[in-house]
């Protein structure tokens, strides 16, 4: 195990980072960018109000040319308080503890394998530009980091994704598309016995609307779930407010963008309610590309170069490779150590493969160079 890795693992867990606690995000940012500086990387911040993004860069070292650009996040789904009933534990292999899977171990291992060329024996080894993003939102989509993806995304020669691999380590070569959405209904509040037919229950129009869309998706291989609804007051009351947040997961961009037209396009079925649609956060079908099956082939022979095996294939999970991919760019995601859990009480990451996604990421860095 490299000891660098685990004890930084070790720092970065026991800071809880749950999405949109800023105090607490801050707390571990100014960690991590201490850490990126002694590691030789030159740091930045895009300033939100909910968590800053961490913009780091390595200058290039005689190999011209565009840069390497890997995404990470430092936001958990960990809420303030979970160490108490979760606390970080190491059983031989096993690390757990709240977000070591998703995804701390992969932001140790890559500032270690960074350290390593920089501060290891020897001269430091020849290395395209790399550039790191590390998301402070990407566990409710990355609402906020959209843009700031894109336009790195833009200039790079390679896309590497530190989210966690697939069980047994395999990379990620495509994802589902992956929305969040707001479906919000404005009826007429009146007397429930009185005169019900002066109102139009807001409630009533949603599950309509619900039924409509369930229908939508039904031939479709669209994966939907109803995750929270609410709405009305009083039993006596004919509702003046519903709404309901779907989660959608596509497979196909036709179908993601037939479903995602006809939300848009609802329609009140009563006609004294109106109905909106809004999306909180979307990240488009990332399908397999030529692009990203070449790159997952020169990542494949620079770890054999290392004694080590990967291979790849798409995954149901969405992250921040769903913007690039889905681009065309080169992108090949799952680069963080293998483990399993990933937003269960159970998470666990392995130590022996943080260790070997921290020799990985360092040959990744000098041998992605064409």
């Amino acid at each position: 195990m490299s000891s660098a890795a685990f004890e930084a693992l070790h720092r970065y867990t026991m800071l809880e980072s749950p999405t949109g606690d800023r105090k607490a995000l801050a707390a571990l940012a100014e960690v991590l960018e201490a850490d990126a500086g002694r590691a030789g990387l030159r740091t930045a911040r895009e300033t939100h109000p909910t968590g800053d993004h961490l913009i780091w860069t390595l200058p290039a070292r005689g190999v011209p040319g565009p840069p390497i650009l890997l995404l990470s996040h430092y936001d958990t789904v960990w809420p303030a308080g979970t160490l108490a009933g979760m606390p970080w534990s190491v059983d031989g292999d096993v690390i757990r503890g709240p977000g070591v899977y998703d995804t701390k171990a992969g932001i140790a291992a890559l500032l270690t394998a960074v350290s390593s060329l920089t501060d290891g024996p020897g001269p430091v080894p020849p290395h395209p530009e790399v550039r790191v993003i590390v998301v402070a939102d990407e566990e409710i989509g990355s609402p906020t980091a959209g843009d700031l993806v894109r336009s790195e995304a833009a200039r790079s020669r390679a896309v590497l994704g530190l989210e966690p691999p697939h069980p047994g380590g395999d990379l990620k070569t495509g994802r589902r598309g992956s929305t969040r959405a707001r479906v919000e209904v404005t009826g007429v509040e009146a007397h429930a016995a009185l005169d019900p037919d002066a109102g139009a229950s807001a409630i009533d129009e949603l599950v309509d609307q619900l039924i409509r869309i369930r229908s939508l998706v039904a031939s479709r291989p669209v994966l939907l779930n109803t995750g929270t609804i609410a709405g009305g007051g009083r039993t006596n009351v004919v509702a003046g407010q519903a709404y309901a947040e779907l989660g959608l997961r596509f497979t196909d961009p036709d179908d993601e963008d037939a479903v995602l037209t006809a939300l848009h396009d609802l329609r009140p079925g009563h006609p004294k309610a109106t109905v909106s649609t809004r999306l909180l956060s979307h990240r488009p079908t990332w399908r397999p590309s030529p692009a990203g099956t070449a790159l997952l082939e020169q990542i494949r022979s620079i770890a054999t170069s290392i004694g080590q095996t990967v291979d790849g294939r798409p995954a149901d999970g969405a992250a921040d490779t769903n913007t690039t991919g889905s681009l065309g760019h080169p992108t090949v995601d799952g680069l963080a150590p293998p483990g399993g859990g990933a937003h269960a009480r159970t998470e666990w990451v392995s130590a022996s493969g943080l260790a070997s996604r921290t020799a990985l990421l360092t040959a990744l860095l000098t041998g992605l160079t064409g």
